[in-house]
């Protein structure tokens, strides 16, 4: 099995090298016992590549095991892993097996290691070396042979700076490290992942599949993604849910994606806003009005050079005929931006520091047709 195949049939959706070389390393790996530890954000798909690694592996014919260590309360987190005798305390109605027994003959997934409390911790790293361990109450122990993948959104070196994680048992879960890039630092996944996801919801809700266009797709790959491939997913499964039509344009996203991107200047770095549409009007028409300001400065020193300057423009009034509607300063003002941007509605909403959003509100309510 090649790269590609590999890919296909774990459904990891991928063209980043960063991916790929993980990718590669976990064929290299997967064969083999080894402990995996996967660092990496909330919603990069570390459960995707620990199914990959078990698929892989030769015990692919066993159970996957997964575990989510920071959803099970502390009081109950040891009796999950290890199991218990029926009577060890109240409440144990009945004997009961724990994770390590149910994954027996193949692997265990511990998802947010970090979230482990020290004492199960010391009961962890002993299960994992001696491949044994005692059900709670039990008296003999119980041997199993389990392959360990764990994951994390921490840093695991720092937890153990603090004390609140084992020097040995990190020790023992880092033989083979593997760090998943968010989605930002990867923008070339997004296309992909984009059209897998649509393709894939809309097979599965037995629906044609929609034309996604360019302008949809800029804003997608222009969003940072805080919550990485599962914002990504299901931002694009709820667009789909609330609009059956056959083109999904940018519109669509900008009313799901919750921030709009704007651009220090004086940093040429992108920075993230929130503002409320008043806000966003207001702004509007303080740029418009700069701009009067600046076209008037202009015609007063024409005016002045060709000597027909009147004395009331010395003052700060205006005639009624120089007192422009604010909707057409609007109007004019976002007319300027389009023009300046060769009408590329992005650009322009940069230039005016406003929103996609409010700027296609702006361009219905003035019946601004861009072809």
């Amino acid at each position: 099995m090649n790269r590609e195949e590999f890919k296909a049939k774990f459904e990891i959706v991928s063209k980043s090298k960063e991916i790929n070389d993980i990718i590669d390393i976990i064929m290299q790996v997967a064969k083999s016992d080894i402990s995996v530890l996967l660092y990496g954000e909330s919603g990069v798909g570390k459960e995707v590549f620990a199914k990959s690694i078990h698929g892989y592996s030769n015990r692919a014919d066993k159970q996957l095991i997964s575990v989510n260590c920071g959803a099970i309360p502390e009081g109950i987190l040891e009796s999950e892993l290890f199991g218990h005798k029926k009577g060890s305390f109240t409440g144990a109605v009945e004997a009961r097996k724990g994770y390590f027994e149910l994954a027996d003959g193949g692997t265990l997934f511990l998802d947010e290691i970090a979230e482990t409390p020290l004492t199960t911790q010391v009961k962890l790293l002993r299960a994992i070396e001696n491949k044994e361990f005692m059900r709670i109450g039990a008296e003999t122990v119980t041997k199993v042979d389990v392959r360990i993948i764990a994951a994390t959104n921490k840093d695991l070196q720092k937890e153990v700076a603090a004390k609140k994680f084992r020097e040995d048992l990190y020790f023992r879960l880092k033989a083979v490290t593997l760090h998943i890039p968010p989605l930002r630092e990867r923008k070339i996944d997004i296309e992909p992942l984009t059209l897998h996801f649509i393709n894939k919801y809309c097979k599965n809700s037995n629906i044609p599949v929609p034309k996604l266009t360019n302008e949809a797709l800029e804003i997608l790959i222009n969003y940072s993604w805080p919550g990485n491939i599962r914002e990504l997913k299901n931002t694009i499964e709820s667009v789909l849910a609330l609009n059956n039509g056959k083109v999904l344009t940018d519109e669509h996203f900008l009313s799901l994606i919750p921030q709009a991107e704007s651009f220090d200047n004086s940093r040429n770095l992108p920075v993230f806003t929130r503002k409320l549409p008043e806000d966003v009007d207001r702004e509007i028409i303080y740029r418009a009005l700069f701009e009067i300001k600046k076209d008037i400065l202009e015609l007063k020193e024409i005016l002045l050079k060709q000597n027909e300057f009147e004395p009331s423009l010395n003052n700060n009034t205006f005639n009624d005929e120089e007192i422009l509607n604010m909707e057409e300063i609007e109007k004019n003002t976002i007319l300027k931006a389009l023009e300046k941007t060769h009408w590329n509605k992005r650009k322009a909403a940069k230039l005016l520091n406003i929103s996609e959003r409010t700027l296609y509100r702006k361009l219905k309510e003035y019946d601004i047709k861009i072809w």
